[in-house]
């Protein structure tokens, strides 16, 4: 009897936990210091950290959690509006899922701006950041694909797309084709792909076709639209929340790749006067994805600074 409730307890969670409409998932033990990783976007997922990395964090002592923010990945929601009110909703029903008072939030690219933003509007929340190839001013980003591309264009004497550049600059920065046309030059030039991995990050893409987790997964591609629909902050710069944050006692952590083609060195040197230099690590051969470039990098930095 004591057997058969247990494994109708056991189906009651499962059955609940798939009735949510945010996915989210847990590794690791609950007493350990809670990590919740907040995916790129709009319209990605948690779903490659959760496929390669997330079990690897959990196994260094942490109770590390993943989710999909609503209308993304695997939490499908059509009426999601997919704006940073809902963002920092989905985030506080995480804490209330897990029952948990403080944790350290991982912030992934564009999670980044959620996390800046969501740490300086509930503070009492947060133990501390760490920035992962993160946004912090969209626009100096921009502005770093821009100036990078049009070097290369020059070089190879690429008229067309140095025209296109030139349209691009006359573009309203808030727009989401001004958004779109700088990222189309940065995918065009391989800025979020590493050319040249190291064998551990060569096998953990290979995987990427085997792993039902990842090879399931379909982007939402009307995230962006609907986000630029909902949400009036859609070109911001969170470095005035990440002073206040810091004002506040809780530690940030930054961790970018030197391959990553929409950040730049100076850029680095600027978050450093903010969270202080040393708490930021510029990692050579590393791209965006710096989880799986530098994966024991990645791994070793969270665990000295956070442990």
């Amino acid at each position: 009897m004591k057997k058969i409730s247990t494994l109708l307890l056991l189906f009651l969670t499962i059955s609940i936990t798939n009735g949510q409409t945010i996915y989210s998932k847990a590794f690791g033990n609950s007493k350990n210091k809670p990590v919740i990783f907040l995916h790129g976007g709009p319209g990605s997922s948690s779903v490659y950290f959760e496929a390669t990395t997330a079990q690897k964090l959990a196994d260094t002592g942490f109770y590390v959690i993943i989710y999909d923010r609503r209308g993304e990945g695997r939490s499908k929601d059509g009426d999601a509006k997919m704006n940073f009110q809902e963002y920092f909703e989905d985030l506080n029903s995480l804490y209330k899922k897990y029952g948990l008072k403080k944790a350290t939030l991982i912030g992934f690219s564009f999670g980044g701006l959620i996390t800046a933003q969501f740490a300086e509007k509930y503070p009492e929340k947060v133990k501390s950041i760490v920035l992962v190839s993160a946004l912090v001013s969209q626009q100096e980003s921009y502005n770093t694909i821009l100036r990078t591309t049009k070097a290369i264009y020059e070089k190879k004497g690429d008229n067309a797309n140095l025209e296109d550049l030139k349209m691009i600059d006359k573009m309203d920065k808030n727009s989401l084709d001004y958004r779109t046309a700088c990222f189309k030059h940065a995918t065009l030039n391989g800025y979020f792909k590493l050319k040249n991995p190291d064998q551990k990050a060569k096998d953990i893409y290979a995987g990427y076709d085997t792993d039902p987790l990842i090879s399931k997964y379909v982007k939402n591609e009307q995230a962006v639209p609907t986000f630029w629909k909902n949400e009036t902050l859609r070109n911001i710069d969170v470095s005035a929340c990440l002073k206040k944050v810091r004002n506040k006692n809780i530690p940030i952590y930054a961790v970018y790749g030197r391959q990553d083609g929409i950040f730049c060195a100076q850029q680095m040197t600027d978050l450093g006067k903010i969270i202080g230099s040393d708490h930021v690590k510029y990692i050579d051969n590393s791209s965006h994805t710096l989880f799986i470039d530098q994966q024991d990098m990645f791994l070793s930095s969270v665990q000295n600074w956070i442990k």
